[in-house]
């Protein structure tokens, strides 16, 4: 059996180990992200989904909060990197500020909260981005959603991981954020490829720690 990490790819392959996945401890990591256990699913054949030629979503996608349109025009800035459209990525990016600035003052959101709105966008928005974008043949979309979801799932990886050791989770290491797609690593010094959008680690920053 094989199971793959929904972050980065790693593939755990039983035929190849000398202890089968579900009998590692609940502790075991991901060797190349440090996503836990409940990051992996049993890796299953690909099946090309039909998508309809009329996609319907909610109508609350276009309800995002200043907080919500500021990530997604970060997103969109990223992605407009990658295709290498400068001028696109200077107005994404000038936007992604704006909106920015505008969720200060607007109270500290709780962790639960956050996990809530990371799920959401986990079981439901990716899915209609990937069928907006799919019915539009718009790459640049699909590959900005294929990178948000995985920064999503080590989101809410991380999270998981902060409600069951605490503070010790932070404790004497470093926290790494890939300027290129948003990936969260916590660890001594940065990976040497990002799992995700797989620039080196010099694409990395190191986050300053906040004195309380």
């Amino acid at each position: 059996m094989k199971y793959i990490c929904k972050i980065c790819g790693y593939i755990y392959d039983d035929e190849k180990q000398s202890i089968p996945f579900v009998e590692l401890p609940e502790s075991w990591k991901c060797p190349l992200c440090g996503a836990t256990k409940s990051q992996f699913a049993p890796q299953e054949e690909k099946v090309k989904e039909e998508v309809s030629d009329s996609v319907s979503f909610d109508e609350d996608v276009f309800n995002l909060s200043v907080g919500q349109l500021s990530a997604l025009f970060s997103n969109l800035a990223r992605g407009a990197e990658k295709q290498y459209i400068p001028e696109a990525q200077e107005e994404f990016l000038a936007l992604s500020e704006w909106f920015y600035n505008a969720t200060k003052g607007n109270g500290n959101a709780s962790i639960a909260d956050i996990e809530s709105a990371l799920r959401q966008d986990s079981d439901k928005s990716y899915n209609d981005l990937t069928n907006i974008a799919t019915a539009d043949a718009d790459r640049g979309a699909l590959r900005v959603k294929v990178w948000g979801e995985k920064v999503t799932n080590m989101l809410i990886n991380l999270l998981e991981r902060y409600k069951s050791e605490g503070e010790d989770l932070l404790l004497q290491t470093e926290i790494w954020v890939c300027t290129a797609c948003g990936f969260v690593y916590i660890g001594d010094e940065p990976p040497a490829i990002c799992p995700v959008c797989k620039v080196p680690d010099w694409k990395f920053e190191k986050q300053e720690r906040r004195i309380i």
